[in-house]
């Protein structure tokens, strides 16, 4: 197994040495970046991947086109830069010679105090390699993640519209074939093994490769986007001895439509299954549209959200709504397990040493069937639940057929109301009776007062959550 990386800095072919090297497996990106001469641009904000202000674009060989998405590089490890390109503010380019989106925010006054520029333009720069015509609605989607503090959006945005009447088209489409064969060159078959003596991280590229490191290293913290993981380091200032990195794994990244359901690959990111999940299962989508920023949606995986079983993870309770399945394996089984039974307790889950989440199964709702997922935070976008449920309904003649009412963020799991579907089973679905459920949920939950909210008001969201549902569907 090879102790090194290979990725593209800008054009240039970039190769980090580990057994011989200042920086860790676990070094971020940020940091790697803040250590060089001529990339200062990127800034500390958060550490955490909240404010943007580290935001960078990593550019991708897919099928001989070349996908750049916006990441904050903060909460991104090295390693994963393997095989890749990346690109700062410093590669689009300087005050001789400006790219399209850095000249529209000097046009536009979109810069102030520049702390957050720097950012600012990187996601811009994403919006205008990803779309030819960006709607409104997908460039705020794309700032949401970078916050200003000092100019304001509006000529923000007035800029990144600017640039991209220019529909894409700047130096790096003409230098696409050259970096693509670049990248091709870069070996992303054989298994990485990096270790500096203290420390040992893995990068298989197979599924197959990834099973059989589980079970020669069953302690090994498994990592894909790493968008929590990484705030151990950043933040806890956590040493991690053993970690293996799924984030090059092509197979578990693929989305697969079958007639009675679709199959999300672990690995595929949020915003990949948003994107997927529009038409199809819009309770998901309208649940990922507020699942932090884009930068986030772009590393966060499906897969480790669910296997974190946090009590407030987003994406929990919609699933369950929508009966979900997670596939895990070893190295020679499988088994299909409902997602409402995966998490037995806080942070605990069915997996067991030897296995990997390799993929999440939804099945097509069945006519007549309604699905809404809902969220209390402080902020519309980027922040944690405070209260989130995911409700699944079927009428029939007036008459409740099937009801499922999951709630995070009331318990140490997600856990569903399992008195109040009782008591609506077989009811008409009136307001009289879903008050009278509403009581029902108060004595099913005992929630905490934390950080976000007490108890108290807890109960009140939940139960104003069902009252909500109750409006949308009647």
């Amino acid at each position: 197994m090879s102790q090194k990386i290979t990725f593209l800095l800008g054009n240039k072919l970039t190769e980090i040495d580990f057994s011989n090297s200042v920086y860790t497996p676990t070094t971020t990106v940020l940091q790697y970046l803040r250590s060089l001469s001529g990339h200062k641009g990127v800034k500390e904000g958060c550490a955490e991947g909240d404010c943007g202000a580290c935001t960078v674009v990593i550019a991708e060989n897919k099928n001989g086109k070349l996908e750049y998405r916006a990441y904050d590089s903060c909460i991104i490890f090295l390693p994963m830069l393997h095989g890749k390109q990346l690109l700062t503010v410093e590669n689009l380019g300087n005050s001789t010679n400006l790219h399209p989106v850095q000249q529209a925010m000097i046009e536009t006054d979109g810069s102030q105090c520049g702390f957050c520029t720097p950012g600012f333009v990187m996601s811009m720069f994403a919006v205008f390699k990803q779309f030819k015509k960006p709607t409104l609605a997908e460039i705020n989607d794309a700032l949401t993640g970078n916050l200003c503090r000092c100019t304001g959006y509006r000529p923000i945005i007035e800029a990144t519209q600017r640039a991209c009447k220019l529909e894409g088209k700047d130096k790096f489409s003409e230098e696409e074939p050259e970096i693509i064969k670049m990248l091709e060159c870069i070996n992303t078959k054989t298994a990485i093994s990096l270790n500096t003596g203290k420390q040992n991280y893995f990068i298989p590229f197979t599924k197959a490769k990834a099973l059989s490191l589980k079970a020669k290293y069953p302690d090994a913290l498994v990592i894909n986007g790493a968008t929590d993981i990484a705030l151990r380091v950043t933040k806890k200032k956590e040493f991690l001895p053993m970690l293996l990195d799924l984030s090059h794994i092509a197979g578990l990244k693929k989305i697969q439509t079958k007639s009675d359901a679709v199959i999300f690959g672990s690995g595929a990111c949020m915003e990949d299954v948003r994107m997927k999940s529009k038409k199809i299962f819009p309770a998901l989508y309208e649940m990922l549209s507020v699942f932090g920023s884009k930068q986030i949606r772009n590393k966060a995986t499906l897969g480790g959200n669910i296997g974190s079983a946090s009590p407030i993870g987003d994406t929990p309770p919609v699933l369950m709504a929508y009966d979900a399945s997670v596939c895990v394996e070893n190295a020679s089984s499988s088994r299909e397990i409902k997602l409402r039974e995966f998490v037995v307790s806080y942070r605990t889950t069915q997996l067991k040493n030897d296995e990997l989440i390799t993929s999440v199964i939804i099945p097509k709702l069945s006519e007549g069937t309604i699905v809404k997922s809902y969220k209390v935070s402080k902020r519309k976008d980027m922040d944690i639940s405070t209260v989130s449920a995911g409700f699944r309904l079927k009428i029939e003649s007036g008459i409740v057929k099937e009801i499922a009412l999951y709630y995070g963020g009331m318990a140490a799991l997600t856990k569903c109301a399992a008195k109040a579907e009782n008591y609506l089973l077989g009811k008409e679905w009136t307001r009289e009776h879903v008050e009278q459920t509403m009581t029902l949920i108060d004595e099913e939950f005992t929630p905490i007062s934390d950080a976000r909210s007490g108890a108290d008001a807890r109960k009140i969201m939940a139960r104003n959550l069902l009252l909500k549902f109750w409006s949308e569907t009647k």
